[in-house]
């Protein structure tokens, strides 16, 4: 049995006491309750429960679209910044390319020798998209095939879909993608609000990094952003401040209940200024983001860590709703619902944070994460 004592986050809020974990499950949480200001003034560590990231495209140098074994490197080093358990996400990309990924992916997941974050299954971002809003995704958009959908997913889960509903026979798909039991996001799209709520109406799920890549919003057309601000439940955000003015992100927290985060993280992630890849193009890591060549910004170099941080210092959110933004929304949102909560009987995906919210120790099912390499 393995423990840690501290300031332990908990649905009811802090306890001042103890978490016990083995066989990668929480045993027991036990302790006396603590107001959070007592927490961010005392010297403990902060426990709480690692982050899941439903948009990851790579990290440490290496692109989940390179197959093979990237996914270990990007699932390692966002591992290191608190992230427990993501979604890989593809791109845009020809037939070929999205095999050659996918069974890249199903090799590591089935590793036994897998020690970063959890790899829970494909967030297919493309490439059922809009040929008008492709943000940094490259023009490979096509309307979604269910043929070449099934048996990606024969190889490698697909756990979320982005689709544009303005493409024709998207809209139509949706109910029966449900009912296969896929998650559907809303996004790269150049849909009017009229077309995004047809969408919601047949069952789709939330957006993709809101506000960015899909119509924006006017008082006399109010778009893909107004349709998610009106009715959406859920929704994911890209909180760098880069990707999204924090007046708009506060817009957004007072709209989507279900509003998660996600870093849309690239290769350049825990790396040094550069050129890194981001499925068949290259990108520039520079002024604290990743674009193209033409300035469009492409991805993110975010981790969650800092998300956690710009959530509380820049958006003055509590410890305790930064963790459900960073954790359990996105959990519950793809129905894992035994992970992003420190619980007896829920996997023990645990990070340790100092005063400062700097992360000191993760880990994942139980499993400590290496920091030396």
């Amino acid at each position: 049995m393995t423990h840690l004592e501290g300031h332990i986050l908990t649905p009811a809020g802090f306890l001042n006491g103890r978490i016990e974990f083995a066989a990668g499950r929480i045993h027991a949480v036990a302790g006396v309750p603590v107001a959070e200001h007592a927490v961010r003034n005392s010297a403990l560590p902060i426990v709480i429960p690692g982050f899941v990231d439903l948009h990851v495209h790579g990290g440490g140098g290496r692109d989940i679209m390179e197959g093979g074994a990237a996914a270990t490197t990007v699932a390692l080093t966002h591992a290191r910044f608190g992230t427990t358990s993501l979604l890989a996400t593809t791109m845009t990309a020809p037939h070929d390319d999205l095999v050659a990924a996918f069974a890249g992916l199903a090799s590591v997941r089935a590793s036994a020798s897998h020690r970063g974050a959890q790899i829970l299954g494909v967030h297919l971002e493309g490439p059922y998209i809009s040929a008008q809003r492709l943000g940094a995704q490259p023009d490979f958009a096509r309307p979604l095939q269910l043929s070449e959908l099934n048996g990606l997913n024969a190889v490698a889960p697909i756990r979320l879909i982005t689709l544009a509903p303005e493409v024709d026979g998207n809209l139509e798909t949706i109910p029966a993608l449900i009912a296969a039991g896929y998650k559907i996001n809303l996004g790269h799209s150049d849909a009017t609000y009229e077309q995004a709520c047809a969408a919601l109406d047949a069952g789709a799920h939330g957006f993709t990094h809101l506000y960015n890549a899909m119509s924006g919003f006017h008082h006399r057309a109010p778009g893909m952003v107004g349709a998610a601000l009106a009715h959406a439940h859920h929704a994911e955000l890209i909180p760098d401040m880069l990707h999204s003015h924090p007046g708009a992100i506060a817009a957004a927290l007072r709209s989507i209940v279900g509003l998660y985060c996600v870093t849309d993280s690239t290769a350049a992630a825990g790396m040094p200024d550069g050129e890194y890849r981001l499925g068949r193009q290259m990108v520039t890591r520079c002024m604290g983001g990743v674009r193209l060549a033409d300035g469009t910004l492409a991805g993110s170099v975010l981790t969650m860590d800092q998300a956690f941080r710009n959530l509380v210092n820049v958006m003055h959110m509590s410890l305790a709703e930064a963790s459900q933004r960073t954790a359990t929304l996105a959990s519950d949102f793809i129905g894992a619902v035994d992970r992003g909560r420190l619980t007896a009987g829920c996997h023990a995906d645990i990070v340790v944070l100092d005063q400062n919210l700097h992360v000191t120790q993760v880990f994942t099912e139980g499993r400590p994460v290496d920091f030396t390499h």
